[in-house]
C-alpha cells in the first residue's frame, strides 16, 4: 500500500509524482494499466478533471481506481464545471473512500474545449477553493454548520514560473501560499533559470511549501514551436528546438525522454526544487523509461 503523501512530502528528499490522463468514455482499461505500470514507481498520480475544457471520465473516478489498486491518488479540481455546494459534496465523498490529497485550480476557460455551449461556473477561483478546503478541514461546511465526520486534505495548488508577463501571476501565487498549501505542481519549464526565480520567490514567503517542477516532454521540434505560440505559460528555448530538430526520423519520442530525464537529474543534482511533477499525457507507458534515465529507478 502506498505511503500517504503528505508523508512523503515530509520525508523524502526528491518527490517524484506522475499524471494519468482521463480517457474519453467509460472504457478505463488503458488507466488501470497505466495504474498498474506507475504506482510503485512514483509517489503520486494526479488525476486531471476535464483538462483544456474537454469532457472526459472524471477525477474522481480515476482517483478511486487508483485507491484500489493501491495507488497514492491526487484528486484534481477544478471551479470551472461545479459550484460550493457541487465541490464540497465531491470532497466529502472523496476523503470518505480513501483519497486525502487534492490540488486545487481555477480552470481552462470553455472557449477552449469541445463544449463550447457550455455554461462556465467559477462560483469560486483556486485561491477560495484551498480556503473552502481548510474549511472543510476544520469541520465545518462554507455556510459554518458542523461537519458529522471530519476530514484532513493535503492541499496542492499549481503555478506557472515561464508566465509572461509573470507580475500577475506571482501575485496570485503569493495569495494561494497566504491561504495555505503544502505543495506546489508547476507547469512545464524548460530553462532552470525560471524554475531557480521560482522558487526563490517561494521561499521567500513560506520555507516550508513543497515545489515540484512540471515536466512535459517535447517530442519535436514542430510540437515545441507549436506550444510556444499556443500554450499560455510555456516558454522552450531555442537551443532544445534546435536539438529536437537535429534528431534522426523516427527518434523524437526518445530524444523528448533524453531532454526531460536531463532536465530531472539537474534540478536533482542541483537542488532547484523538491521533485517533479511528470506529465507525459497519452504516452503514460514511457514515465519509467524518463525515470531509468533520469537515475531515479
Amino acid at each position: 500500500m502506498a505511503k500517504p503523501f503528505r508523508e512523503i512530502l515530509k520525508t523524502k528528499d526528491f518527490v517524484v509524482t506522475a499524471e494519468v490522463g482521463p480517457v474519453k468514455g467509460s472504457n478505463v482499461s488503458k488507466a488501470i494499466e497505466h495504474i498498474g505500470l506507475l504506482k510503485d514507481k512514483v509517489d503520486g498520480l494526479n488525476v486531471t478533471d476535464n483538462q483544456s475544457s474537454v469532457m472526459r471520465y472524471p477525477s474522481l473516478g480515476i482517483c478511486l481506481l487508483i485507491k484500489e489498486h493501491g495507488g497514492e491518488p491526487v484528486f484534481q479540481v477544478t471551479c470551472r464545471d461545479r459550484n460550493r455546494l457541487a465541490i464540497q459534496a465531491d470532497l466529502l465523498f472523496a476523503y470518505s473512500r480513501g483519497i486525502s490529497n487534492v490540488l486545487c485550480l481555477t480552470g481552462d476557460s470553455i472557449d477552449v474545449g469541445d463544449h463550447k455551449e457550455a455554461k462556465q461556473v467559477f462560483d469560486l477561483d483556486s485561491v477560495q477553493l484551498i480556503h473552502l478546503v481548510h474549511t472543510l478541514n476544520s469541520g465545518k461546511d462554507m455556510a459554518g454548520n458542523e461537519l458529522d465526520g471530519g476530514i484532513d486534505f493535503c492541499i496542492g495548488t499549481t503555478a506557472t514560473p515561464s508566465a509572461d508577463p509573470l507580475e500577475p501571476q506571482l501575485i496570485k501565487v503569493e495569495k494561494k501560499l497566504k491561504a495555505g498549501v503544502d505543495f506546489i505542481q508547476t507547469q512545464a519549464v524548460y530553462e532552470l533559470d525560471e524554475l531557480k526565480r521560482f522558487t526563490k520567490f517561494v521561499r521567500s514567503i513560506d520555507g516550508k511549501v513543497k515545489i515540484l517542477a512540471g515536466i512535459v516532454p517535447v517530442i519535436g521540434a514542430k510540437m515545441a514551436a507549436y506550444m510556444n505560440e499556443n500554450v499560455p505559460g510555456i516558454f522552450i528555448p531555442q537551443h532544445l528546438i534546435d536539438e529536437l530538430a537535429q534528431a534522426p526520423k523516427g527518434t523524437g519520442v526518445a530524444k523528448g525522454i533524453e531532454i526531460a530525464a536531463r532536465m530531472i537529474k539537474q534540478i536533482k543534482e542541483e537542488k532547484v526544487c523538491d521533485g517533479v511533477h511528470i506529465m507525459f499525457i497519452g504516452r503514460e507507458e514511457k514515465v519509467p523509461d524518463i525515470l531509468k534515465a533520469a537515475g531515479l529507478l
